[in-house]
């Protein structure tokens, strides 16, 4: 059994975060049975098994003897590693002790989701609520466009003028163009508005078939010079292409309302200027 340093690290992050509690949800005296003692501390059987679920990905019965021994060898070694650690005051070192609490607060909080929603599955009508929500949300267009991008106005100003005289614009991006797309022309394909910078879109979204713009466009990037070559109607996926998805985002607005709602009773007080 093949088991990568990394996986065993993060899997023992995890065991450090959850094993006390998790020792006592997960059958008591059967999951508190020591597998090894290392200078004192038990490495039990519920981290043995946890520790072979994450790194494996199945339970510790399906493992052979052999494969058994290599995982718990490999516990022991890691024991004895963080006990060194601890003893060598790394714990109290360097980003150590803020990586283990924020482990520590992920953890927590994935537990938490988890069982806030175990009894608050998404029903079929809220899905179909969040489906024409996020539809609604939806541009209802699509551009494909080409565009030349180059560093000042007056470059752009240039190809404008070019343009009006009868100069090809794929050429002119093949030949000026900074962006990746030149080697196509310029051409960008099709996009919603949203996936482009605010100004490019605007821009966009303004023309006509065919169309250039009449002056340079600027954003973060550069300045732009864009042609539109055609438009298309936004078709939403279907309902059951989304499902998952849609659930997915239902638990997750379940979810921040209840963060929301501890928060109101919570007592926060943040450090000024902070």
């Amino acid at each position: 059994m093949n088991i990568s340093r990394f996986a065993v690290i993060g899997a023992l992050v995890l065991m450090a975060a959850c094993t006390p509690k998790g020792d006592q949800a997960n059958g008591g005296a059967a999951a508190s049975k020591p597998m090894a003692t290392v200078n004192g501390k038990a490495l039990t059987k519920a981290q043995f098994d946890y520790f072979v679920k994450t790194v494996a990905g199945k339970p510790a019965d399906a493992l052979t003897i052999e494969e058994r021994g290599q995982v718990l060898d490999t516990l022991v070694r890691a024991e004895v590693v963080a006990q060194q650690a601890e003893k060598d005051g790394l714990d109290k070192q360097g980003d150590v002790p803020v990586s283990m609490a924020m482990a520590r607060l992920q953890i927590l909080e994935q537990a938490a989701m988890a069982n806030y929603l175990k009894d608050r599955k998404p029903t079929d009508a809220e899905l179909k609520a969040e489906y024409d929500t996020q539809v609604a949300a939806m541009p209802k267009m699509q551009y494909k466009a080409r565009h030349i991008l180059v560093k000042t106005e007056e470059e752009a100003d240039k190809i404008i003028a070019d343009l009006k005289k009868g100069a090809k614009f794929e050429k002119l991006a093949a030949e000026q163009s900074l962006d990746g797309s030149k080697t196509n022309g310029g051409d960008l394909g099709w996009f919603s508005p949203r996936n482009m910078v605010k100004p490019f879109a605007d821009a966009v979204a303004s023309l006509k078939k065919g169309e250039t713009t009449s002056a340079p466009v600027h954003s973060e990037f550069g300045w732009h010079v864009i042609r539109l070559d055609d438009t298309r109607e936004t078709a939403p996926p279907s309902f059951d292409a989304v499902k998952e998805r849609l659930g997915n985002l239902v638990e997750a607005k379940k979810f921040k309302a209840y963060g929301d709602d501890l928060l109101k009773t919570a007592k926060v007080e943040k450090t000024p200027g902070a």
